[in-house]
Protein backbone atom coordinates (compact mmCIF):
# COMPACT_ATOMS: atom_id res chain seq x y z
CA UNK A 1 0.00 0.00 0.00
CA UNK A 2 1.02 3.33 -0.58
CA UNK A 3 0.67 4.51 2.71
CA UNK A 4 2.99 2.11 4.32
CA UNK A 5 5.59 3.20 1.90
CA UNK A 6 5.05 7.04 2.76
CA UNK A 7 4.86 5.83 6.74
CA UNK A 8 8.32 3.81 6.30
CA UNK A 9 9.88 6.88 5.33
CA UNK A 10 8.34 8.67 8.13
CA UNK A 11 10.28 6.28 10.54
CA UNK A 12 14.00 7.33 10.39
CA UNK A 13 12.26 11.27 10.64
CA UNK A 14 11.10 10.09 14.35
CA UNK A 15 13.98 8.15 15.19
CA UNK A 16 16.33 11.45 14.85
CA UNK A 17 14.38 13.94 15.28
CA UNK A 18 10.86 12.88 16.74
CA UNK A 19 11.07 15.13 19.99
CA UNK A 20 10.01 18.21 18.28
CA UNK A 21 6.80 16.35 16.82
CA UNK A 22 5.59 14.78 19.89
CA UNK A 23 6.21 18.29 21.92
CA UNK A 24 3.88 19.86 19.08
CA UNK A 25 1.59 16.64 19.25
CA UNK A 26 1.07 14.69 22.74
CA UNK A 27 -1.00 12.43 21.25
CA UNK A 28 -1.08 8.45 20.06
CA UNK A 29 -3.34 7.80 16.96
CA UNK A 30 -4.41 4.44 15.26
CA UNK A 31 -4.37 4.44 11.08
CA UNK A 32 -7.35 1.96 9.50
CA UNK A 33 -6.58 2.30 5.69
CA UNK A 34 -8.17 0.15 3.39
CA UNK A 35 -6.77 -0.68 -0.27
CA UNK A 36 -10.20 -0.12 -1.44
CA UNK A 37 -13.91 0.57 -0.15
CA UNK A 38 -14.85 -2.99 1.08
CA UNK A 39 -11.63 -4.26 1.26
CA UNK A 40 -10.00 -5.56 4.53
CA UNK A 41 -8.26 -2.54 6.32
CA UNK A 42 -4.35 -2.28 7.68
CA UNK A 43 -3.59 -1.13 10.73
CA UNK A 44 -0.54 1.38 11.77
CA UNK A 45 -0.46 3.31 15.14
CA UNK A 46 1.61 6.43 15.15
CA UNK A 47 2.49 7.51 18.99
CA UNK A 48 3.62 10.85 18.55
CA UNK A 49 3.15 11.03 22.74
CA UNK A 50 6.20 8.63 23.91
CA UNK A 51 9.76 9.88 23.72
CA UNK A 52 10.75 10.49 20.07
CA UNK A 53 7.45 8.79 18.51
CA UNK A 54 7.21 5.57 16.55
CA UNK A 55 5.47 3.90 14.34
CA UNK A 56 4.42 0.51 14.45
CA UNK A 57 2.58 -2.17 12.40
CA UNK A 58 -0.78 -3.06 14.48
CA UNK A 59 -3.01 -1.48 16.96
CA UNK A 60 -0.51 -0.79 19.96
CA UNK A 61 -2.33 0.55 23.16
CA UNK A 62 -5.31 3.05 23.29
CA UNK A 63 -5.09 6.08 21.03
CA UNK A 64 -6.23 9.26 21.38
CA UNK A 65 -7.99 8.75 17.79
CA UNK A 66 -8.47 6.65 15.05
CA UNK A 67 -8.53 8.05 11.16
CA UNK A 68 -9.93 5.80 8.92
CA UNK A 69 -9.43 5.99 5.26
CA UNK A 70 -8.78 4.60 1.94
CA UNK A 71 -5.12 4.15 1.03
CA UNK A 72 -5.42 6.29 -2.47
CA UNK A 73 -7.33 9.36 0.02
CA UNK A 74 -4.38 8.59 2.91
CA UNK A 75 -1.80 8.89 0.18
CA UNK A 76 -2.63 12.12 -0.75
CA UNK A 77 -3.38 13.47 2.81
CA UNK A 78 0.16 12.51 3.75
CA UNK A 79 1.55 14.07 0.66
CA UNK A 80 -0.65 17.69 1.16
CA UNK A 81 -2.85 16.68 -1.79
CA UNK A 82 -5.43 16.60 -0.11
CA UNK A 83 -6.25 18.88 2.94
CA UNK A 84 -7.34 16.99 5.95
CA UNK A 85 -10.66 19.04 6.52
CA UNK A 86 -11.81 18.65 2.84
CA UNK A 87 -11.08 14.94 3.16
CA UNK A 88 -13.69 14.58 6.29
CA UNK A 89 -15.93 16.90 5.12
CA UNK A 90 -16.21 14.60 1.82
CA UNK A 91 -16.49 11.28 3.69
CA UNK A 92 -12.65 10.77 2.46
CA UNK A 93 -11.44 10.56 6.55
CA UNK A 94 -13.48 9.27 9.29
CA UNK A 95 -12.25 10.16 12.54
CA UNK A 96 -12.97 8.09 16.02
CA UNK A 97 -11.83 9.64 19.43
CA UNK A 98 -10.95 12.70 20.03
CA UNK A 99 -11.25 15.71 18.01
CA UNK A 100 -8.49 17.74 19.89
CA UNK A 101 -6.60 15.04 19.38
CA UNK A 102 -7.33 14.27 15.48
CA UNK A 103 -7.03 18.13 14.95
CA UNK A 104 -3.26 18.29 15.85
CA UNK A 105 -2.14 15.57 13.38
CA UNK A 106 -1.48 17.04 10.53
CA UNK A 107 1.04 16.11 7.07
CA UNK A 108 3.28 19.74 8.33
CA UNK A 109 4.32 17.95 11.91
CA UNK A 110 6.69 16.26 9.47
CA UNK A 111 9.34 18.13 7.28
CA UNK A 112 9.04 17.87 3.27
CA UNK A 113 11.89 15.92 2.81
CA UNK A 114 10.97 13.39 5.18
CA UNK A 115 7.78 12.37 3.30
Amino acid sequence: MKIGAILDKVKPFLASQGQEAVKKVGYVYHMEVAPAKGKAPTYWTIDLKNGNGSIQDGKQGKADATFTMIDNDAADLFSGKLNPQTAFMQGKLKIKGNMQAALKFTPDIFPKGSL
